[in-house]
C-alpha cells in the first residue's frame, strides 16, 4: 500500500510536467508565429466584378453603373470587398475602423479603360494611384474621383474635363462630402 501512495505523487508530477511543457511549446509557437507576416495578402490579384455584385457600401449593383470602381481586402480574407464607385471606396476607407483592416485596394485606371463599362484588367494600386476631384463625369453614386495609374493621364484627364489633381493620401471625407460643388459649375454653366 505504501508503494501505490507513493507513485500517486510521481505520476501527478510527472502529469504536471508534461502539461507545463506542452503549454510553453504552445506559448512558444504562437509567439514565433506572432512574428511571421502575412505575405497570403501581398499576393492577392483584383478580381473580376460579376453582374450580381454589390456594392459593400451602398448595396447597388456595381455593373450596372459607370466610372471607376474599387476593391479591398481586409484582413484575413480571401476575397475583396467591393465598391460601386472610387467615392463609396474612400467612404469606407476613411473610417477609423476600417484603416486597421485594410490589406490592399485597387481602383480602375480610367486611362487605360472606357469611363462607362470599365474593365476588370485595368484595376490597379489604389495608393499609387493619381486621382482627379470635382470633374463633371458621374460615378454610381454621382460624383466621383476619377482614378488613373499615371500621372499624365491624370493631368491629361483634367485638362479636358477639369477638376484637380489629388494623390490617395490627400484624400479626406471633407472632400468626398464636397465632391460635385466645383463640377457641378463647370458642368452647367
Amino acid at each position: 500500500m505504501y508503494l501505490w501512495v507513493r507513485r500517486i505523487p510521481v505520476h501527478l508530477c510527472m502529469l504536471r510536467t508534461a502539461t507545463l511543457l506542452l503549454v510553453l511549446m504552445l506559448s512558444v509557437s504562437m509567439f514565433v508565429g506572432c512574428g511571421k507576416s502575412d505575405n497570403s495578402a501581398k499576393s492577392l490579384p483584383p478580381i473580376a466584378i460579376e453582374p450580381g455584385d454589390e456594392c459593400h457600401v451602398c448595396g447597388m449593383i456595381i455593373a450596372n453603373f459607370p466610372g471607376p470602381k474599387g476593391e479591398a481586402y481586409t484582413r484575413n480574407s480571401k476575397t475583396p470587398l467591393k465598391f460601386c464607385s472610387t467615392r463609396d471606396l474612400f467612404s469606407f476607407l476613411l473610417q477609423p475602423e476600417s484603416k486597421a483592416m485594410v490589406t490592399q485596394i485597387y481602383v480602375h485606371d480610367m486611362g487605360k479603360t472606357d469611363w462607362e463599362h470599365p474593365a476588370d484588367s485595368a484595376f490597379v494600386d489604389a495608393r499609387a494611384a493619381w486621382y482627379v476631384a470635382d470633374q463633371p463625369l458621374r460615378g454610381a453614386m454621382g460624383p466621383t474621383l476619377a482614378s488613373f495609374k499615371q500621372r499624365k493621364d491624370a493631368e491629361a484627364f483634367r485638362e479636358q474635363h477639369g477638376g484637380r489633381l489629388l494623390r490617395f493620401e490627400d484624400i479626406t471625407l471633407e472632400i468626398l462630402a464636397k465632391l460635385g460643388e466645383g463640377s457641378a459649375k463647370s458642368a452647367h454653366p
